[in-house]
């Protein structure tokens, strides 16, 4: 059971709904998505069309979310103009990791600190971690040691510390692969354990489902990796392996097979207690956005972007449990 301070119980209420269930939009992406607007654009936009489309995403999305995901560095002023409804996670972390550097090894954005975002209008720090279970002990224990620094943080501050743990195969680079997908359950179950423990200070995990579900029985149209059966007991499995309130993230899906997948996970006797999505709702807007300017990713966001929202909070309705009952 988790133990939660009046003030992360407050937060935490700031960024769910009325019956403890989280559904935040994500859109603290920052290298990737100046690419995907670059890659859209016949003309160069710049950092001012990084900083506008998170602006209409918050402006247009979070009336319809409880919270949204922003980074400090692109995203303060969407926070400005988010629903005075939806609460308000900011990243901590730098965006990426050094491809050259054995590892993936975290690091922060050395401008901010805890106190800073939270002075910034933050009711949550998220901090994304890549992390093998399997990889060289030193480089995890740096690792644990790292998460340790930033949960002690948010504990001084007394703010709820969201960790985002995106799993990965330091033998196997192609995560999409059916040999990843076979070890995908051992990586996401196994790092949930891990930092579950008391040390790390974590009080929401934000995780990847255990499964790939383009490899499940019933799921495609191709190979098969698991059958319903294993992968509904992966979901199980999942559930037990951590006290702590947990979301899942979109990992860029499309929004149909996202919201298959929190329908399975009901099924599967998952205990999720909500999302934190992104690219799942606002991705197919970038196009519109970069090609013909504001009002076309605008009117794009009024529709589809508001549907995508409106289609998951109905499955988020069904599926997901209240992460009041895991805290006291």
């Amino acid at each position: 059971m988790l133990e939660l301070t009046e003030n992360k119980v407050a937060a935490l209420k700031r960024l769910s709904d009325e019956n403890g269930i989280i559904g935040a939009l994500a859109i603290d992406q920052r290298g990737s998505l100046k690419k995907m607007i670059a890659a859209g654009s016949s003309s160069s936009i710049g950092d001012e069309g990084i900083i506008r489309f998170k602006e209409l995403v918050s402006e247009e999305l979070t009336p319809y979310s409880t919270a949204i995901l922003l980074d400090p560095e692109y995203g303060l002023p969407a926070a400005k103009v988010r629903s005075k409804d939806a609460g308000l996670l900011v990243a901590y972390e730098k965006t990426g990791y050094d491809s050259k550097a054995a590892g993936r090894l975290p690091d922060l954005l050395p401008e901010w600190s805890v106190k800073r975002l939270k002075d910034a209008g933050a009711d949550a720090v998220k901090f994304l971690l890549y992390y093998d279970v399997d990889e060289d002990e030193k480089i995890n224990e740096y690792k644990h040691v790292y998460m340790e620094r930033v949960g002690s943080e948010c504990v001084a501050e007394d703010i709820p510390f969201f960790l985002e743990i995106v799993s990965y195969d330091t033998k196997n680079d192609d995560v999409k692969s059916k040999e990843y997908a076979k070890v995908k359950p051992h990586k996401v179950i196994e790092a949930m354990k891990e930092f579950s423990k008391p040390k790390y200070h974590v009080d929401v995990l934000k995780v990847e489902v255990p499964v790939d579900m383009k490899f499940v029985e019933g799921y495609t149209e191709g190979e098969i990796v698991y059958s319903k059966e294993e992968a509904a007991s992966f979901f199980k499995e999942q559930s037990e392996a951590t006290e702590l309130p947990f979301i899942f993230l979109s990992a860029g899906v499309s929004a149909k097979l996202f919201q298959e997948t929190l329908k399975f996970a009901k099924e599967s006797a998952s205990t999720f207690n909500g999302v934190l999505c992104g690219r799942a709702t606002w991705k197919d807007g970038v196009a519109p956005f970069a090609e013909n300017g504001e009002q076309a990713g605008r009117d794009w966001l009024k529709d589809t972007g508001i549907r995508n929202i409106a289609e998951l909070n109905a499955v988020l309705k069904e599926t997901a449990s209240s992460w009041f009952a895991k805290a006291n």
